[in-house]
């Protein structure tokens, strides 16, 4: 013990406790603003965990526009045999307006509704345009940021974690 205090000498009781050089500052300050979206993801779940609330932003809807109703349909099933949703919605025919190659075209159009995980969107996304007839298929998702928590659960239940 005594070694110990030889080697690092406690500062006299009138000068106080030393301060943080201005980089120790900068390195703190730079840090937590770093972390604050990994603290602030942590907080979120560790509250929906013991308040069992829902976590804006887990679950997405995805769109998907496709030619047909039997292309609708084999899209659609082809996501579920995937295990890329809990749930897809077939809509009936819907007109559309839209430039292509420099033209305005027109047509009909059936369209996906797909529920399922955000983490699962990426996947979805990448498979839809796999086997998508479209050269430049219309995929895009929206977060759910609320809804009926018996339903967002079975969402979760429904659609493996990554």
């Amino acid at each position: 013990m005594e070694g110990l205090s030889q080697r690092c000498p406690l500062p006299p009781a009138s000068q106080g406790c030393p301060r943080p050089g201005p980089f120790t500052v900068l390195l703190v300050l730079t840090l937590l603003v770093l972390m604050y979206p990994l603290l602030r993801g942590l907080a979120l779940h560790l509250h929906s965990a013991v308040t069992g609330s829902y976590i804006p932003g887990t679950h997405s809807i995805a769109f998907v526009n496709c030619l047909n109703e039997q292309i609708a349909r084999d899209i659609a099933r082809a996501i579920m045999d995937k295990k890329l949703a809990a749930y897809v919605n077939i809509l009936p025919k819907s007109s559309a307006l839209y430039f292509w190659k420099g033209e305005l075209e027109e047509s009909t159009e059936i369209l996906l509704l797909v529920k399922t995980r955000t983490s699962k969107i990426g996947e979805l996304s990448n498979y839809v345009r796999s086997i998508h007839p479209f050269e430049t298929p219309e995929i895009i998702s929206l977060p759910i940021d609320q809804g009926n928590p018996l339903y967002l659960k079975w969402i979760e239940e429904n659609v493996p974690r990554d």
